[in-house]
């Protein structure tokens, strides 16, 4: 792997008044430091959610439905009870929670007035998925509690299944039959007069639909979690494999109806969750409820076929997209017809998808639509880059645009992307893009990927040997620290213990963004103290600032801010006892190294070490004027959207014979600011790169025409392994954001730019026997689909 870099600091009046976090040291910001979790986890140290037993400790299974939409007539747990070891079977009735507990309080707002179904925990009068959770067994061990769902006996009535989400709004069958209709919700911009003249006018006006189908999130760790609640003290510990602590909490209590200060969530290592473990799903509201009733320790662990079947679906959705262009081919005017499917239970990124359409370029209108349907497949929930799909359709637009005009894509976009002088731009939703750097991640990558002599390459390759090799695109804009409920403010508490180490309290919920590497790297530059002198802590309700967890991009600028402020607090603290100590003024106070010393004269200094022990030990010699607590809680509340930026670009060759693709290069040009740590950024992107290339090439999760799922184990829903992942190169541009640190969020951008720019190579490839697709996947049998249908 390598990496070519490229620097630039943004122009002062892009700049908005924000507080500034100058990196006094510089020893540890922006160098690739060894993560300090990797000694714990790669030798076997963690600590899982699989790990944790407790006294006493219960153990769960759940009876699913085998039918995708079936009304339950009677359910008979006689002869499961009498099984050795059975402490309780539950069904749904057992479980009357509170309406509207099972909400995650970010999709409360979001959803704001639109109708929900009931989301029971457990199945109650019907099922709506293969899947869906019947029954709860409760028993002394995981082996009994499987044998004892074998003695349950559900009587269902089947009814019809919804399973196509392009006709589910007509169909008679309903999902959800409260509700009325199998349409979730719909929103839409109405066209105007300036639009219709735009698209009207247009020198060339241009129309495609594409599909994305229907995959997810895979975590290498499967959900699970322990719940236990004591009935004397009344207080319920949660152990949880999740990706927000804090947000766990607070459904837990809405759940047991307990209060919030009875709750503590505990999350430790964590072994992927990519959005599937941001909010708590049904399973693992059963457990609680279950340990909450029984007055016990329950633990579910999830096996991978539950994961597959019942965990989320992602993706599956469709756009129709339009761009009016004029003579120059530049896009004046783009609409959006989108729909997206909700699965049984779950949420939409329709309207992201709809104001991001536009993404780098300048375009002066932007209209769409989007509705969302429920079907009788399993719920939608995040994954990463939750609205990733309004790149997929823009970049691929821009591809297929450029086959029409018979233009270079690079030549495309770089007739209609954002440029520096156009900063500040602001995008026909509103959205203001402050500090972004598209034209220059566009130039570097189609630099680093060699364009000019691929595109030399391929023609030669098709003359002369009938190869089939294509290149790729992939450029967009990140919006990151949405303001949005929680996503952009965090808290962080920064404390000096008394033998001059330095403990981090975050709210954070990390599940391998490397967290307790990079917050203690700010910390450690702030205080002047060594890496291995800070020790971070996140994950425990009971002890860390209330926070919104790891998500949406926001760990870096955010969480990094509210570190770096805290870790500023007490750096003056720490100034100011030194000063007293060594006779000097706080402003000629220099801290590095460990050390608080006279600048000018650094043979005259204090460890900080001493220095605490000054501010625990001997208070009483010290000026009563002195602030001697040295810790320090902030909270950063970030202003508005912190946007990141890259460009992918990929070169692919495909075989006419059997359709397979090989990927040849992979390129990618990223500017997330200041980088914290240049090896956790390239691992971040590599990751989300990954499952990109999985999601066009080879995941797909799939149904037949009764709803059953076909892909419930790795056999059958493949993913991509070493042999299939090429080495990724990078390169990166650095523009500091104007948060305390100049850090920009990047952990969803991976996966948000590799569809496309796979996609593209792949359709670049075909686009030379006159072959054509729109439609992912990409497997072997789509794109031999597409060379018969071109007649090869």
């Amino acid at each position: 792997m390598s990496t070519t870099e490229f620097h630039t600091e943004p122009e002062a009046k892009h700049l908005a008044a924000a507080p500034r976090f100058e990196n006094k040291a510089g020893r540890f910001i922006g160098q690739k430091v060894v993560r300090k979790e990797d000694a714990r986890l790669v030798t076997g140290h963690g600590t899982y959610v699989d790990d944790v037993v407790l006294p006493g400790m219960l153990h769960a299974h759940f009876l699913r439905s085998d039918f995708a939409h079936a009304r339950i007539l009677s359910i008979d747990v006689s002869a499961a009870l009498e099984l050795d070891g059975v402490v309780a079977v539950l069904t749904g009735a057992d479980f009357a929670v509170p309406e509207g507990s099972l909400q995650a309080s970010m999709m409360k707002l979001l959803a704001a007035g639109a109708p929900r179904p009931k989301d029971n925990p457990l199945a109650l009068d019907d099922v709506r998925f293969v899947g869906d959770p019947v029954a709860m067994i409760v028993a002394e061990s995981r082996y009994v509690a499987e044998d004892a769902a074998e003695l349950v006996v559900v009587d269902y009535e089947p009814l019809d299944p919804v399973v196509d989400y392009e006709t589910a709004a007509e169909a008679s069958s309903l999902v959800h039959p409260e509700l009325g209709s199998n349409v979730a919700g719909e929103i839409a911009l109405p066209f105007d007069d300036h639009v219709n003249g735009l698209l009207e006018g247009a020198a060339h006006r241009i129309e495609a639909t594409f599909r994305q189908h229907r995959h997810t999130n895979v975590p290498m760790e499967t959900r699970g979690i322990v719940a236990a609640f004591d009935r004397y003290s009344g207080e319920l510990t949660i152990h949880v494999s999740s990706q927000n602590p804090h947000e766990w909490r607070r459904r837990a209590a809405e759940l047991t109806g307990l209060d919030t200060t009875a709750v503590r969530a505990v999350q430790k290592d964590v072994g992927g969750g990519f959005g599937q473990k941001m909010f708590m799903l049904r399973e693992e509201a059963a457990v609680i409820c279950a340990a909450h009733r029984l007055g016990a320790a329950v633990k579910w662990i999830e096996d991978r076929r539950e994961n597959l079947m019942a965990g989320n679906i992602a993706r599956i959705e469709k756009g129709t997209v339009t761009f009016a262009l004029d003579a120059d081919a530049r896009i004046t005017a783009a609409t959006l017809d989108h729909l997206d499917d909700a699965g049984s239970y779950g949420s939409s990124g329709g309207a992201m998808v709809g104001m991001l359409l536009t993404g780098p370029y300048k375009v002066m209108r932007n209209v769409w639509k989007t509705r969302t349907v429920y079907t009788n497949t399993v719920g939608r929930a995040a994954y990463r880059g939750p609205w990733q799909f309004e790149t997929v359709l823009r970049e691929q637009m821009m591809d297929h645009v450029a086959r029409q005009l018979g233009i270079d894509p690079v030549e495309l976009r770089r007739r209609n992307v954002v440029q520096w002088e156009d900063l500040p731009f602001t995008n026909p939703m509103g959205m203001t893009y402050d500090i972004v750097t598209p034209s220059e991640c566009l130039e570097q990558a189609v630099e680093m990927i060699g364009y000019d002599a691929f595109r030399a390459e391929q023609r030669r390759a098709f003359a002369e040997e009938g190869r089939l090799l294509g290149i790729g695109l992939g450029l967009y804009v990140e919006p990151s620290a949405q303001n949005v409920a929680t996503l952009n403010t965090e808290g962080a508490t920064v404390r000096v213990s008394a033998t001059g180490k330095v403990d981090v309290y975050l709210g954070t919920g990390s599940h391998g963004q490397s967290i307790e590497t990079t917050m203690a790297q700010i910390v450690a530059d702030e205080l002047g103290v060594d890496l291995d002198d800070v020790v971070v802590h996140q994950g425990d309700t009971g002890q860390t600032p209330f926070g919104g967890g790891t998500g949406g991009s926001r760990t870096a600028n955010i969480v990094g801010g509210a570190s770096a402020m805290a870790a500023q607090e007490v750096r003056a603290k720490v100034c100011a006892i030194a000063a007293h100590l060594l006779e000097a003024s706080p402003e000629d106070i220099e801290v590095s190294g460990g050390n608080a010393s006279v600048r000018g004269t650094p043979a005259k200094a204090v460890t900080l070490a001493q220095i605490a022990v000054a501010a625990h030990d001997g208070v009483q010699s010290l000026p009563a004027e002195l602030d001697v607590a040295l810790e320090a809680s902030v909270r950063y509340r970030h202003p508005d959207v912190t946007w990141s930026n890259a460009c992918h670009a990929s070169t692919v060759e495909v075989d006419p014979a059997t359709g397979a693709v090989k990927i040849l290069r992979y390129v990618v040009s990223e500017d997330c600011g200041k980088m914290i740590n240049p090896m956790i950024v390239e691992g971040q992107v590599a990751g989300g790169v990954v499952q990109g290339i999985g999601g066009v090439l080879y995941e797909h999760q799939q149904y037949n025409d009764d709803g059953i799922p076909l892909t419930t184990t790795f056999m059958d829903y493949l993913v991509p392994t070493a042999c299939e992942v090429p080495d990724i190169e990078y390169g990166h541009i650095e523009t500091p954001s104007n948060t305390p640190g100049g850090f920009k969020g990047m952990g969803e951008g991976g996966a948000i730019g590799a569809p496309p720019c796979v996609f593209n190579a792949v359709a670049d490839a075909l686009a030379l026997v006159g072959a054509e697709v729109f439609d992912q996947p990409l497997g072997p049998r789509q794109v031999l689909d597409a060379l018969i249908a071109a007649g090869r």
